[in-house]
């Protein structure tokens, strides 16, 4: 399978104009390429070819005096500018005919965008150096942030500026099955809630850190003063970037919790089984900042491809599943029960469940892994006698009494 692994990137001034005239260069040439093939398709004309729109827009380009800066910067960039309109359009035909989600059609790039990047391939020569610098062509070479070591050879880097002013390397990677773990017993259900970010089923709870709520002081100081400034001149850009900046370190959190987390079940469980959650339909309600803080739909991914990097079973169940309203002990469909219901008492068996923990042993069995609610506030509460059966006294039964020739009940 694929990797993708980032590491920070810190460019001198003189590389930092490099970078920032690649960036333009490729949103140029992606803009015109975007802008031919609409007016072809305004005016009813084949649909351009990305080996027709290269020679047009990169190679005849450069000998134009207004794109004439195209030939400052690697070919390559340019090149796959144009790839990204192509997979940019075929992700948007596909989700049209229902092969994937439905997507808009591709836009035209900003400058102004918050986020920039480009694509080396293979075939712009880039190079680690022996001094452990990343080595671009036409821009130089790169201080890197080595947090670890490439499991393999990467195959393309992407260079990315983020909204905050930060310069990441993203490098493409291949892995075998070398990185496999060795079998493990447990077998694990989730349920993912807002309470608790995770609860396990085996008992163990999993509290959510809320990075969003506990900055929410420090952004909105960072946001009225950005407020205050006026459009247009330099105290405004760096207010800016502190918003940036502020929201930056809460992604970051999020994303270092959710690594760890997931790192740690798949490395201790044999499969693990999550539900589908509709996270765009709860994005919708009150709850929206809640949901969005928790980040259920990064989570689940990185369970995913974690799973199948190290040999693990990986099950995602419906979101239609009566995962809260089935008694995991019995069976037995209890019913609907209101959010502030977190223990009830399954009036079936009589055992006294908790809501979260019966929810995720419900998960496990319903993506037929076997699980016992180990830890869990599960046990077999006081049965209550039926009416029939309460007392000591045996009931009379009916009898029949002749009297005078006359059955009387």
């Amino acid at each position: 399978m694929q990797l993708r692994y980032s590491f920070r990137l810190y460019p001198s001034s003189g590389q930092r104009t490099a970078l920032a005239r690649a960036f333009g260069c490729a949103r140029v040439v992606y803009n015109d390429a975007l802008r031919a093939r609409e007016t072809a398709r305004s005016e009813g004309l084949p649909f351009p070819k990305t080996g027709d729109l290269s020679k047009a827009l990169i190679t005849r380009a450069k000998n134009t005096p207004e794109r004439s800066w195209l030939g400052e910067v690697s070919a390559v960039v340019l090149q796959q500018s144009l790839r990204d309109l192509d997979a940019a359009y075929r992700n948007f035909f596909n989700g049209l005919k229902g092969k994937r989600p439905r997507m808009g059609a591709p836009r035209y790039k900003s400058r102004k965008d918050s986020r920039q990047a480009v694509r080396f391939t293979a075939n712009a020569r880039w190079s680690i150096t022996p001094g452990h610098k990343l080595r671009l062509p036409k821009i130089g070479d790169l201080k890197v942030k080595w947090s670890r070591a490439l499991p393999s050879t990467p195959s393309t880097v992407t260079v990315v500026k983020d909204s905050a002013g930060r310069y990441f390397a993203s490098f493409v990677v291949e892995t075998g099955t070398s990185e496999m773990l060795p079998k493990a017993t447990p077998e694990l259900g989730i349920d993912l809630g807002l309470g608790h970010f995770a609860v396990l089923s085996d008992g163990t709870k999993v509290d959510s850190p809320r990075f969003l709520r506990r900055a929410e002081k420090r952004l909105k100081k960072a946001q009225r003063a950005l407020s205050r400034k006026v459009k247009g001149f330099s105290n405004r850009n760096k207010a800016r970037g502190k918003v940036a900046r502020a929201h930056a370190r809460v992604a970051d959190a999020r994303r270092e919790f959710h690594h760890r987390l997931s790192t740690k079940l798949i490395r201790e469980n044999q499969a693990v089984a999550v539900e589908d959650l509709a996270v765009k339909g709860l994005a919708r309600t009150r709850l929206a900042k809640s949901v969005h803080d928790a980040g259920w739909s990064a989570f689940v991914t990185m369970l995913e491809y974690k799973a199948a990097r190290y040999g693990r079973t990986f099950v995602k169940i419906g979101r239609f599943e009566r995962t809260s309203q089935v008694c995991s002990v019995c069976g037995v469909k209890d019913g609907p029960k209101p959010l502030h219901v977190r223990l009830w008492t399954c009036r079936a068996c009589g055992a006294v469940l908790d809501r979260d923990i019966n929810a995720a042993v419900n998960v496990a069995k319903a993506a037929g892994l076997v699980v016992s609610a180990r830890g869990a506030q599960v046990r077999r509460g006081p049965v209550p006698a039926q009416r029939g059966e309460a007392g000591t006294r045996p009931k009379p039964h009916p009898t029949t009494v002749r009297q005078k020739g006359i059955a009387l009940l």
